[in-house]
């Protein structure tokens, strides 16, 4: 295993009546075996096509020469899409780019996944057509915010470069009639097929996260080595109790279900993550908020929010299951000059390093929700690089579909968000623009 998951402090045992009973977590635990089963099942008749990922390679072959064109030709590449189409491919990138700039070679990535014109227009104005490329995502090619976002950026770059256009864009969307692929055949912009057996918030090990982190100079089969490490007790029939997905499903709807913690909070300890928080909170808010069911996630960062949230979490209610997530950093980074910290309330700064600082802040945190009384789990991760994201984020799909089913819920539908998405069409089209909602 890439990661150690420790739940122990996630039970009565251990902080007392707000933890989950040890003999009720072993009976919910046990429900989860038909989940594994099933999931084993989809994976043997190739049903669920995000299983067969970790196993497969021919899928990025054609794949490598797209990337090495956007890494030769273009000094930035935008990205756009949104939700799941943008949230996989910008957490796998934050290996890469944690805000200053990219590995040598590699493009400037951006992520555009909102319509504010505020934001669109400073990148117009920002960017140099010639020397910028476009990743357009929408499964199913009628995503009204990324048809918007493409139809504006193009038009930008052909007023510049005329037909030589369609060379700066490529389009990602599922096979079969939709706008984004005719859009993209009428300019010649090229197309690759997005599996339309895998949903947006799942497709992060497909080339929709994968084809941005290639780009990036990130190593794709490295991301699915690490998430096969995970599957691979699912796959290996291992029972419940040895599956760490299993386990974190179990303890989390268990805490729900009988302790009514109601809200779950993921807090790296690591910069490197934070895009990985938004990516969940997607992935289990659209996964399991139906028929009045699901718990609330809430992405937070260490240490930004040691001195933000952590009040409300030490003494607010009581209705929050914590996993911290915590990077070996003792010894890294740069260290404090022991005549700089020569002030008597600093000698104890004095030649330790910012990973000792971080180290000490993620124990410290952690020691202090366990000291309260609150649910919590650690991740210990020894390294955080592409195998260890892959199996993060195959760990996190996993724990979410096994959430689903002990909720009895789809895990891959989104019903609720299409009456947003009508009634977004239905006021563009109208042609009175002074009609209020």
């Amino acid at each position: 295993m890439t990661y150690v998951h420790l739940t122990s402090n996630c039970f009565a045992e251990a902080i007392g009546s707000h933890g989950l009973d040890r003999t009720l977590y072993e009976l919910i635990l046990a429900k989860t075996l038909d989940a594994l089963k099933g999931l084993c099942a989809r994976h043997a008749d190739g049903s669920l096509p995000l299983l067969l990922l970790p196993e497969t390679s021919d899928d990025l072959l054609p794949l490598k020469p797209i990337a090495d064109a956007y890494r030769d030709k273009f000094d930035h590449v935008v990205l756009l899409g949104t939700g799941g189409s943008s949230l996989g491919g910008k957490t796998l990138c934050s290996l890469a780019d944690c805000g200053f700039g990219p590995r040598p070679g590699a493009p400037r990535l951006h992520f555009f996944d909102n319509v504010d014109p505020h934001t669109i227009t400073a990148m117009l104005r920002s960017l140099a057509p010639d020397r910028t490329g476009f990743l357009v995502v929408s499964k199913s090619g009628s995503t009204v915010e990324t048809l918007t976002q493409f139809l504006i950026c193009f038009n930008a770059v052909q007023q510049v470069l005329g037909a030589a256009a369609g060379d700066h864009f490529t389009a990602i969307t599922e096979p079969g009639d939709n706008a984004l692929r005719r859009l993209a055949a009428k300019f010649g912009m090229t197309i690759l097929d997005h599996d339309p057996g895998i949903g947006g918030r799942y497709s992060a090990l497909s080339l929709v996260g994968l084809l941005p982190a290639m780009i990036m100079g990130l190593d794709p089969l490295a991301v699915r080595e690490g998430a096969a490490d995970v599957l691979a007790p699912v796959l290996d029939g291992a029972p419940p109790k040895f599956v760490e997905p299993a386990i974190g499903a179990a303890i989390s709807i268990g805490l729900a279900t009988e302790n009514r913690i109601t809200t779950t909070v993921v807090m790296p300890y690591v910069d490197r993550l934070a895009d990985f928080g938004l990516w969940f909170r997607q992935l289990w808010a659209e996964s399991l908020g139906k028929n009045g069911k699901g718990t609330n996630p809430i992405n937070a960062l260490g240490t930004v929010d040691q001195h933000s949230q952590l009040q409300l979490y030490l003494d607010g209610p009581r209705d929050k299951m914590f996993t911290v997530m915590m990077l070996n950093c003792a010894g890294s980074g740069p260290t404090v000059e022991p005549s700089l910290a020569d002030d008597e309330a600093l000698i104890y700064l004095a030649g330790k390093s910012m990973g000792d600082l971080m180290d000490a802040e993620q124990r410290a945190t952690a020691k202090t929700l366990i000291r309260n009384n609150r649910p919590t789990r650690i991740f210990r991760l020894s390294s955080l690089d592409e195998r260890m994201m892959g199996a993060l984020m195959m760990h996190f799909m996993l724990e979410t579909i096994i959430a689903a089913h002990l909720l009895n819920v789809d895990p891959f539908d989104q019903p609720a968000v299409e009456e947003g998405k009508i009634l977004t069409h239905d006021y563009l089209a109208e042609s009175d623009q002074g009609t209020k909602p």
